[in-house]
């Protein structure tokens, strides 16, 4: 019997099925009932798409970002499109960032992180009161902080799961 190929690839359905999967347990986890006077938890759909986009910035195209978002707006309950609209303005932020001829480290990718997720949280209040929602502002803001400072946790995750991924 002759050995396994030591330099067989993963499947091409693991490459692909590991990152959108934990891209849709993150959005589902705005589900969970969490009893607390005010929002607290941040938009974990958000963080770990941007992880993998920032982590793997080959793997994903911009336009995957509109049937994710639609996951995330229909998992967390927002308004129909606005996921999508600004998950997709983000990933063109992040094309655009990527097309600069500098080098890019974990601070950097770190602060494209938290300005994106301020960004995305202010147009989710925003779309919110146009269509009739939205409510006060001062709320958007603790899962904003608590998404920017969890996302070297979800980046770390990010790592390993790619670890896990790409492993034989």
């Amino acid at each position: 019997m002759p050995p396994p190929d030591f330099y067989e690839p993963p499947s091409r359905t693991r490459l692909w099925a590991i990152p959108i999967g934990s891209t849709l347990v993150g959005s589902a986890l705005a589900a969970v009932p969490i009893v607390s006077q005010i929002h607290i938890l941040p938009p974990f759909g958000l963080m770990m798409a941007l992880a993998w986009r920032l982590r793997r910035h080959e793997m994903w195209p911009a336009w995957i970002a509109l049937p994710l978002g639609l996951a995330d707006d229909l998992l967390g309950g927002a308004a129909l499109g606005s996921a999508m609209t600004l998950w997709t303005i983000a990933f063109l932020a992040i094309d655009a960032i990527d097309r600069q001829p500098t080098w890019r480290d974990y601070w950097l990718d770190w602060r494209i992180a938290a300005g994106i997720l301020l960004v995305c949280g202010v147009g989710q209040w925003l779309i919110a009161w146009f269509t009739g929602g939205g409510g006060l502002f001062w709320p958007v803001f603790p899962p904003i902080v608590f998404g920017i400072l969890l996302f070297p946790a979800a980046a770390h995750f990010c790592a390993l799961l790619d670890r896990w991924r790409l492993a034989r």
